[in-house]
């Protein structure tokens, strides 16, 4: 089962279009320090990485010997309650895709350092776009709020948005002939409610 948290906008790399980064010398464990590292100097509210299998840390980040059958990578941030998103499948292999993200990050985070002006925050390319009303989650088609994705009360305590998404994925999950968007809704639902 995948859990990879794939933001629902953002298209996917076809597998016969990935490719290998030969350049990329560094393991999976050191560009996973490297980027807390980055996360930990940006200084944003909250984080959480996310990778196709459930061989993670408590963050998100793969351990050093994930090999989920997805090399997808995911990095999603809160910061001044915005929501930012930032993804890489473009390599066959885990590590890259995690590396890829790094450097992106890192760079964006280094520009911020320079003189110049610009019309909007370095890291504009990655925010999410805002729900329709209080705490809503994007859909195919209208936007409702994550409480209401969830069924729970808007107010609801964390062990019960927990159980509720939890219900929701096995529900609505991909494998179990559910809807992929309908399950990213509820992913979202959860992180949204979670992250208040």
């Amino acid at each position: 089962m995948s859990r990879l948290d794939w933001p629902v906008r953002f298209e996917r790399t076809p597998g016969s279009e990935r490719e290998r980064n030969r350049s990329f010398e560094a393991t999976l464990a050191t560009t996973t320090s490297e980027l807390e590292t980055e996360m930990d100097r940006m200084g944003v509210d909250h984080w959480r990485a996310s990778i196709g299998n459930s061989h993670t840390k408590s963050n998100g980040l793969p351990l050093h010997n994930a090999n989920p059958d997805d090399p997808g990578f995911v990095l999603r941030w809160t910061d001044d309650e915005e929501q930012f998103a930032v993804a890489c499948d473009a390599s066959p292999l885990l590590r890259d895709n995690v590396r890829y993200v790094l450097k992106w990050v890192n760079e964006t985070r280094m520009r911020s350092q320079r003189p110049v002006k610009t019309g909007d925050s370095e890291f504009a390319a990655a925010r999410l776009p805002p729900g329709d009303g209080d705490h809503a989650v994007a859909g195919t088609a209208t936007r409702q709020p994550a409480h209401e994705v969830l069924g729970v009360a808007p107010d609801a305590p964390e062990n019960v948005v927990e159980s509720a998404a939890r219900a929701r994925k096995a529900e609505t999950h991909p494998d179990n002939d559910g809807d992929r968007d309908e399950f990213q809704r509820v992913v979202e639902a959860e992180e949204v409610m979670l992250d208040e």
